[in-house]
């Protein structure tokens, strides 16, 4: 059985697809990549549906020791790649054979890459989704973040799929200082004025209190018009910007709870979670306003672009997304 061994498991490893939809109503987050985009291009390299596990590493890339050969890839930053201690492209697939050994160094920019395998990884669908949510041990590798001697087995690879590489045209520039961008979300009229424009003007650093459940994020106070930033609790998605009373944003993220009692001033638009999810501690982020249209339409634009790269076949995988 073809399979891969985890030699040393990197800073935070785990096994992720795009995550698990359908159970928020019963206190269960979606969870899933961080970086989704990330995930989607690096299995369609390797022949994979969009939604196949692959592996989440963040920071520090883990080392994988081949069991059989095979195909894989990565995508991300963060990281760059080493076959055999021989340098490997990101967003390009390459061979393996039994015994090589694939690891990743730090790079200067980036926090997460994804490393996708022909075949996927074999473990089970728990709830609709192979994908791990640490919170709860749920999903995944035996529900945590991989460790060392973890063998994962792999599912069964394409029969035909050969070396591939991404279009210049869905890169992600993660170097770009470019503003992430943002729709007015339900409570954002609470805000005051100099509110809006401190949101709209002011850069905010990344908090070291951040994980995957959201970024704490740091800098000038965001005011309201004499109103509470409590509401009644209500739904809440991947990329809403709430605000607590300290007047500091936090932007949920991928492991994000299923409702929220704070205000939820905007959200950011599907199009730049990809560079959302590749922030680190310490990072800075500014903000621009956007209309739900205009994100929409580049968020389908790029869609079928990811979609040409598998000649428009559906994804039926586990933990693959609902049709946007």
């Amino acid at each position: 059985m073809a399979s891969i061994v985890i030699e040393k498991p990197g800073f935070l490893s785990t096994v992720q697809d795009l995550g698990r939809f359908g159970f928020q109503r019963y206190g269960m987050p979606v969870a899933g990549a961080m970086d989704a985009f990330s995930l989607q291009l690096a299995n369609s390299l390797v022949g994979n549906p969009h939604g196949a596990a692959g592996i989440e590493a963040t920071l520090l890339g883990p080392d994988i020791r081949f069991i059989s050969g095979g195909m894989a890839a990565f995508c991300g930053s963060g990281m760059r790649g080493f076959l055999n201690n021989k340098h490997v492209d990101a967003y390009k697939s390459f061979s393996v054979s039994a015994g090589d050994l694939l690891r990743f160094e730090m790079d200067r920019c980036g926090c997460r890459m994804y490393i996708a395998f022909a075949g996927g990884l074999d473990v089970p669908v728990v709830m609709g989704s192979k994908s791990t949510y640490l919170r709860s041990g749920t999903g995944g590798f035996h529900g945590r973040a991989l460790k060392e001697g973890d063998e994962i087995p792999l599912g069964q690879a394409p029969e035909k799929c050969p070396i591939k590489e991404i279009p210049a045209s869905l890169l992600p520039d993660y170097a770009k200082k470019d503003p992430i961008r943002i729709i007015p979300g339900p409570e954002i009229r609470r805000l005051s004025k100099e509110g809006l424009i401190s949101l709209l003007t002011t850069p905010y650093r990344v908090g070291d209190q951040s994980d995957r459940m959201g970024y704490r994020l740091e800098g000038e106070k965001i005011n309201l018009n004499n109103e509470s930033h409590d509401i009644i609790s209500s739904g809440v998605c991947t990329g809403t910007l709430q605000l607590p009373g300290n007047g500091q944003p936090i932007m949920l993220m991928a492991d994000h709870q299923t409702t929220g009692g704070y205000m939820r001033m905007a959200v950011v638009a599907s199009v730049d979670l990809t560079r959302a999810a590749q922030l680190r501690a310490g990072d800075s982020i500014c903000f621009a306003e956007i209309s739900i249209n205009k994100a929409q339409t580049l968020f389908r634009a790029r869609n079928r672009e990811l979609a040409c790269l598998t000649n428009n076949k559906p994804d039926t995988s586990p933990g693959s997304r609902p049709p946007s």
